[in-house]
């Protein structure tokens, strides 16, 4: 099972600062503007974080699908660690950041 590995560049629309409200429609280039405005802010430790935990994500999912087919060999077991291991990291970069909600689901 192959899947393709997040960049930043695929991350950074997913998460730019959702806009601000407004008291009239703005125009859609005016939003497509604004889009592009919030996107060129965007903190780049938030768009690192992101793109990281996506990363591991995607390996401990490719890693996970192994162990119902056969027991994980040692080198796979260490890079199923390495990647929830990134994603604990990245989660608490992220709550610091108060961007939690950029990766968790909610309820």
């Amino acid at each position: 099972m192959t899947t393709a590995m997040p960049t930043p560049a695929d991350v950074a629309p997913r998460i730019a600062p959702r806009p601000p409200r407004v008291t009239a429609p703005l125009p859609s280039p005016a939003m497509a503007a604004l889009s592009r405005l919030e996107l060129a802010f965007a903190p780049p430790a938030v768009v690192v974080a992101v793109t990281r935990y996506e990363v591991a994500s995607a390996r401990t999912a490719e890693l996970s699908h192994l162990m119902d087919a056969r027991d994980l060999s040692p080198a796979e077991f260490d890079a199923l660690f390495d990647a929830q291991t990134v994603m604990a990291g990245v989660r608490v970069t992220l709550a610091e950041a108060g961007q939690l909600d950029l990766i968790e689901v909610p309820s």
